[in-house]
């Protein structure tokens, strides 16, 4: 699959499934320090909301990377997630011992699951993906009416204005050929769909979602990643606490690839 094959798909949730044939889900949060760091932040804030007994629901669980982590740490955990090659990444890494219910479904159809049935809600993958307002809302819908009216919700998105300079690190000719347009300097959403901050919290808003907190998930890391990848172990645990430290500060959350909120019915 290549990405002019991609663009020519016309059935966007076919479109999606195929997108990870391409990118590698199974190893993009795993594969280096830097890479890392979005990880360990989310981990980091959905900690703060647990408690022994805790049900989960991961919604785009994609290979499985924190429904594992979770599962392994004793609490029951459903995923549910589209893409072939994802699904079969995730089963290759469960075990009898792991409390994990794998499911492969659309996330704007969650009627498999009753009303306030999960203490914690991730709605990760899907926002990276759906092109249309009202799709996005239908997700976001279903992920409130599964969560407990005490329960928590996390939502993921690809922040917009980051995405070149990261590209730019890699592309010395990025301004003058990227996939956006000159004018109005807007990213082209394909093969995801980019969001700026205010644009975030305008979807959440609009979806009944009460905002507790905005993370800048992974920060500057990619875009300085060969610096950390390259850290002694004490350099890198002084940077990751000076990311926790900075990565809630609202004149840096449009400067990361990944923004976490954090929410409530």
């Amino acid at each position: 699959m290549t990405f002019e094959e991609l663009r020519k798909i016309e059935n966007e949730l076919e479109q999606i499934n195929k997108t990870y044939d391409i990118f590698r889900e199974d190893t993009r949060l795993n594969h280096s320090p830097a890479a890392r760091v979005e990880f360990l932040t989310t981990v980091h804030y959905i900690e703060q909301h647990l408690k022994p007994g805790m049900k989960i629901l991961d919604i785009g669980a994609g290979a499985g990377e924190y429904s594992l982590h979770f599962a392994k740490n004793g609490y029951a955990v459903s995923a549910l997630e589209l893409a072939d090659s994802n699904i079969r990444a995730f089963r290759e890494k469960l075990t009898p011992a792991l409390d994990v219910d794998l499911i492969q479904g659309n996330a704007m159809d969650l009627s498999r699951y009753d009303d306030e049935s999960f203490d914690i809600v991730l709605l990760f993958g899907p926002l990276y993906h759906l092109h249309k307002a009202e799709d996005r809302q239908r997700c976001i819908s279903e992920a409130k009416r599964v969560c407990k009216s005490d329960g928590t919700l996390f939502f993921s998105f690809i922040g917009h204005d980051m995405i070149f300079m990261t590209e730019l690190s890699y592309d010395n000719s990025y301004f003058t050929s990227g996939d956006f347009n000159p004018e109005t300097l807007r990213l082209n959403d394909f093969p995801f769909v980019f969001f700026t901050v205010p644009e975030c919290r305008e979807m959440l808003c609009a979806g009944g979602i009460h905002i507790q907190n905005e993370i800048a998930s992974d920060g500057f890391s990619e875009l300085m990643a060969e610096r950390i990848n390259t850290m002694d172990e004490e350099g890198y645990r002084q940077y990751l606490r000076y990311h926790f430290s900075i990565c809630e500060k609202p004149e840096l959350l449009g400067a990361s690839n990944h923004l976490l909120f954090i929410g409530t019915k």
